[in-house]
């Protein structure tokens, strides 16, 4: 399990002071990225022969994110197969209350044709290590 912290910034809320329903895949996003940037001989954000595109994107909401609010977040791949791997995204207040739950599903593209390729090793390493 990959854990992060994310602060709520007022810009990602709406007029009533509560993270905007969107902006929950941005936090998420920018978790993922914290999670391969923990690779350091490979950046998959600009790689030239593979690309990880979210091909499905789901959230629930048990309770109201406010600006300032300070969430620890837990990634946990919750599938992973030959090309693609599913990721569950935790977001909890210190009092371990859960307010929301993010799943996106990821497939590798090779990026001369965008047909399903095989994950890479080191990724199928570190989401092994993060796996239930």
């Amino acid at each position: 399990m990959f854990t992060s912290d994310v602060k709520i910034k007022f810009h990602d809320c709406d007029p009533a002071g509560i993270l905007f329903y969107a902006n929950i895949f941005k936090l998420s996003h920018d978790i993922y990225q914290e999670l391969l940037e923990s690779i350091k001989d490979r950046n998959f954000f600009d790689d030239e022969s593979i690309a990880l595109p979210i091909i499905k994107a789901t959230a629930e909401y048990f309770s109201p994110m406010k600006s300032g609010d300070v969430l620890s977040t837990n990634i946990i791949v919750s599938q992973l197969n030959d090309s693609s791997f599913e990721l569950t995204n935790l977001f909890y207040d210190r009092i371990k209350k859960l307010h929301a739950e993010v799943k996106t599903v990821h497939v590798a593209v090779d990026k001369s044709d965008f047909k399903k390729t095989a994950l890479p090793m080191e990724l199928v390493e570190l989401l092994r290590a993060n796996r239930v």
